[in-house]
């Protein structure tokens, strides 16, 4: 049986790492958890920032971890960032792009020339950034000359850290951040807490109440503010207890100690 709060939604928004589970780790309960959602006939969609992944992948994830999952429920950032650059098409039509390889991938569907390492164009028209586990000085040297020299910046989220088993890694808020101080340039976000990633759940839901479940303050809950949503906050990823109860403006509607505990009471 679902909890009174999550009863009174027609659909629930779930972040990924942090929420759902923890590096290959499903969180405790979570399975059971989700199980319920569906019996209950709640929609569910996976909105993540994580840019290293394709939606195959994290379908492959999810079922590997005893969740039930479908493409249509996974909304990645790269799927965000490559709706944007398509849309910009007749101002961008070249990118550097610091990225996993799904993320030049989406780049490259958009209808964008990635011209990492090559010379023509000299200044490529935009320059994409989205941690991955290659990340290197080389990329972080050519995506800075690239935006002193005229290209404009994007990035795929503002995470600064996102949890694994053995701890904090540095996300993309990360990477973006040591660009932004080298060129004085603050980079357009197109991840959470950006809007977009969760209207284009919506879009695939369709109508009627949604709760947006995450595990940071910074992302989870003011994107889903940002869409005019609802969002709780589980305090399996970055979020203290503290600091999510301290949250003002927007407040979570419920804190809970994991995502089973709000989802079953």
């Amino acid at each position: 049986m679902l909890s009174e709060l999550v009863a009174g939604y027609d659909h629930v928004l779930l972040d990924l790492d942090g929420c759902v589970y923890v590096g290959d780790e499903a969180t405790p309960g979570a399975v059971e958890a989700l199980a319920a959602l569906r019996a209950a006939g709640k929609g569910i969609a996976f909105v993540t920032n994580e840019g290293r992944r394709s939606g195959e992948e994290f379908v492959r994830k999810l079922w590997g971890l005893g969740f039930r999952a479908s493409l249509e429920e996974v909304v990645t950032v790269g799927g965000a960032v490559q709706h944007v650059l398509a849309e910009r098409r007749d101002r961008w039509r070249s990118a550097f792009v610091a990225g996993a390889p799904v993320i030049h991938q989406h780049v490259i569907d958009a209808g964008l020339k990635v011209v990492n390492g090559r010379d023509v164009p000299a200044v490529p028209d935009v320059v994409v950034i989205a941690t991955h586990d290659g990340f290197d000085y080389d990329e972080l040297r050519e995506a800075v000359q690239a935006v002193l020299g005229g290209a404009a910046l994007v990035c795929a989220g503002r995470d600064p850290i996102f949890p694994m088993p053995d701890g904090m890694w540095p996300g993309t808020g990360a990477v973006v951040a040591a660009v932004e101080a080298a060129t004085g340039v603050t980079a357009e976000n197109l991840g959470k807490p950006a809007a977009q990633p969760f209207l284009t759940a919506l879009d695939r839901l369709g109508p009627g109440r949604a709760l947006v479940v995450g595990d940071r303050l910074d992302s989870d809950l003011a994107g889903a503010a940002a869409a005019g949503l609802d969002a709780a906050i589980v305090l399996t990823g970055a979020t203290t207890a503290a600091e999510a109860r301290a949250a003002q403006d927007p407040a979570p509607v419920a804190i809970a100690p994991t995502l089973a505990e709000l989802i079953l009471g």
